[in-house]
């Protein structure tokens, strides 16, 4: 979530405030979101930007309101049981950073210290190199240490998504802070997420130092199953169960469609070619991939109801939510809904566990299991084609019995042979 684009009324030049967004926590909640992964709130400069260029770690963000707002968002999100996730920025900060003024040498490097991506290159950069013998200490891990417990203590935050870890550069560095910030947060559980492109899942393997990466490839694969031609099912499975790629547990993975460095899914090149009634069909289908698939499901803000504006860094894009009286855009959002309240009743879809249980590329069909120890069940189905496939037959369900069609909301029994339905072009169907 961008503070400044998320609130405040459209049309509107002047950027949200905590305090809206505190006004539409019920929104959120009345949609099913458990967390908010807030991009930078530190101080920096001028009135609107993504926040990626910080000046000052340890002030809030003035054209967001007041430290107290903030506050007051934090513990209003954590009293409707949403935690919180703040964008850290250590890999670099702005030009006019105290810090760098005061003596560049003793924090930062002198130059770009990663040479193999030189385009990615945002500012000064912190060397977390450097020791200081005289103090004993490493200054750069000593500040951002001081700056992580911070907001911890003083903001009760729940996570943090550390950004361009593949900049940052330092595994040493990486597995210090993450315990220190596990360490001040004590009893209640801590997040820490990395945003590292391309993804690297050994960031999250059992002796990493990250919790949780997002999962690039997910949205990569998924937009190439839902809006070109190319329909490769291996490539889908890998995303659909990421432990394929080296995601070992189902918060190692987080699966998202869009965000801020990538357009809305209705903005993207393929789906702006196709008609729009055929774009939402599209867009409730990637609905059910994203909240079924191993991994914890992240909603770029405006997604679930449509938007489909393009990124541009560090420009205003407000969400519309005027485009909530558009019929089509209004259904997204309560499809949204019902397919999130499908993840909150089936804890199947909270765990590593999938079976993919029938798999016809020719028809573009893809089925997969998803269970629980405790007995819970969900079988997915999805039609990845222009062809309404009528009597389909799925001949290796898991179990034969009565079982409840969550999208349709229907009671359908399965045979020991199988079983036919019918099944809708661009859609899928999910069988608790």
């Amino acid at each position: 979530m961008h503070v400044a684009d998320f609130s405040g009324p459209d049309g509107s030049e002047s950027g949200g405030k905590f305090q809206q967004v505190t006004e539409k926590l019920d929104y959120l909640c009345d949609l099913g979101i458990n967390a908010i992964e807030l991009m930078p709130v530190n101080e920096y400069p001028g009135d609107y930007s993504w926040g990626y260029k910080v000046r000052d770690f340890f002030a809030v963000e003035s054209s967001y309101g007041a430290t107290a707002d903030l506050k007051q968002l934090i513990d209003e999100c954590h009293g409707r049981g949403i935690r919180v996730i703040l964008d850290g920025i250590y890999s670099h900060c702005d030009e006019q950073c105290p810090l760098l003024l005061i003596d560049r040498n003793y924090w930062y490097y002198r130059d770009k210290h990663y040479p193999k991506d030189p385009a990615n290159y945002w500012g000064p950069e912190f060397n977390y190199e450097n020791f200081d013998p005289k103090l004993g200490i490493r200054p750069a891990w000593k500040f951002i240490g001081d700056v992580v417990n911070f907001w911890i203590q003083e903001y009760h935050i729940d996570g943090i998504r550390y950004d361009a870890v593949r900049q940052l550069d330092n595994r040493d560095f990486l597995h210090w802070i993450t315990r220190e910030a596990k360490k001040t947060a004590g009893d209640k559980p801590f997040y820490n997420i990395a945003e590292h492109i391309p993804e690297l899942p050994e960031l999250v393997a059992a002796d990493g130092p990250i919790d949780g990466c997002w999962h690039e490839s997910f949205r990569i694969f998924a937009i190439e199953s839902l809006g070109t031609k190319t329909f490769d099912i291996d490539k889908l499975k890998q995303v659909l169960e990421p432990k394929q790629q080296g995601y070992q547990n189902t918060t190692n993975a987080i699966n998202y469609l869009a965000s801020h460095d990538r357009s809305h899914l209705l903005a993207e090149a393929s789906f702006r070619d196709i008609d729009r009634e055929a774009a939402f069909k599209r867009a409730k289908l990637a609905a059910v991939l994203l909240v079924t698939a191993v991994g914890i499901p992240m909603l770029w803000m405006g997604e679930e109801f449509g938007q489909s504006t393009r990124q541009t860094p560090n420009q205003p894009n407000k969400l519309q939510w005027s485009l909530l009286q558009n019929q089509p855009n209004h259904e997204l959002l309560e499809y949204y809904k019902h397919v999130i309240r499908l993840r909150e009743k089936v804890p199947a879809l909270y765990t590593e566990n999938i079976e993919f249980i029938h798999e016809n590329p020719e028809a573009k069909v893809l089925a997969y299991y998803r269970w629980s120890d405790e007995g819970t069940r969900a079988v997915v189905v999805a039609n990845f084609s222009d062809t309404y496939l009528s009597g389909y037959c799925i001949p290796k369900f898991p179990a034969a019995g009565t079982w409840h069609e969550w999208m349709y909301n229907k009671i359908v029994e399965v045979g020991e042979e199988g079983f036919k339905f019918d099944l809708p072009e661009w859609s899928a169907q999910v069988f608790v």
